[in-house]
């Protein structure tokens, strides 16, 4: 059979449209309810075939090469259930702001997996492929499945939705990073906060209604890290003003987006929010689906 000895595939970022914490589990972790969205912003992985050893190299200063790194991780989970003995050296052009809420580091071991599954020609299923990425981080086998989906568990329990591409985002990432750890461990379970109405997003969703989607979007995470860092409600006010139907927090933070009717009202919007902050991006909704790297 004919394999590829080398491919490059791009890794896009995720944000949050909701996220409710909905308990604790037995194992510590927390129970999860959040409906995540795969967006244009994206990592350029290149997988090239080597003998037995696995690499990963990347230039940003920020992430750990060698096997610090989760794509390391990722791929060693990968030889184990294909019981291969080749290896792989990973290398990672980085465009997603580091840990920012973005799931950048999951998707680019949701990468290595897609990439190595067509490197190898193993032909593992989206769901074996899962049951991989799931040894290496929660988010990851929904970097896996991307595009529009409601997540559950520790966010490993997927529910493909309709749909929802082709929105406009501004995104603004602030100087400062945030500890998913921290921000988990400090959330109040009996917190007082209006909790997401998920079931009436999902409708909106379906609906492709941006203005009453944008308007429900909730993320019960704010409760601790915009209250370290009240930065975060300063950027959802200046992004509402600009013109987006509705803002909020991705993740744990600290990134902030807007949802906007149109691409003018996004473009307009986005000229005058990154006057203000360095860190701003325009960008879209998309689909799933493995994507070789487009220049």
């Amino acid at each position: 059979m004919w394999c590829l000895e080398q491919i490059t595939i791009a890794a896009p970022a995720k944000i949050n449209l909701s996220l409710d914490i909905t308990g604790k589990l037995e194992n510590g972790y927390h129970a999860l309810d959040t409906i995540m969205q795969t967006i244009s912003i994206e990592d350029k992985i290149t997988l090239a075939k080597t003998g037995r050893q696995i690499s990963v190299l990347c230039d940003h200063p920020q992430v750990p090469q060698g096997n610090g790194n989760i794509c390391h991780k990722a791929a060693e989970a990968f030889f184990e259930k294909t019981a291969l003995e080749g290896g792989v050296i990973i290398t990672i052009d980085k465009n997603i702001p580091v840990a920012a809420g973005l799931a950048g580091g999951s998707s680019d071991a949701a990468a290595v997996i897609k990439g190595l599954n067509l490197l190898y020609g193993t032909g593992l299923t989206q769901r074996e492929m899962c049951e991989i990425g799931l040894k290496c981080g929660a988010d990851v086998p929904y970097c896996i499945v991307a595009g529009t989906c409601r997540a559950k568990g520790i966010g490993e329990k997927l529910t493909k939705l309709p749909s929802f591409a082709g929105v406009y985002i501004v995104l603004v990432v602030p100087d400062f990073f945030v500890s998913t750890a921290w921000a988990y461990k400090n959330y109040d379970l009996n917190s007082p906060d209006e909790k997401p109405r998920t079931e009436e997003l999902i409708s909106y969703i379906r609906g492709r209604d941006i203005k009453n989607t944008a308007e429900r979007m909730a993320n019960v995470l704010e409760s601790v890290t915009a209250k370290k860092h009240p930065e975060i409600q300063e950027i959802k006010n200046d992004i509402k003003k600009s013109g987006a139907c509705g803002s909020v927090m991705s993740g744990s933070g600290p990134s902030v987006f807007g949802l906007f009717e149109n691409e003018e009202k996004a473009r307009i919007a986005f000229s005058v929010i990154r006057e203000k902050y360095n860190r701003s991006y325009l960008t879209l909704t998309v689909d799933g689906g493995v994507k070789e790297w487009q220049n």
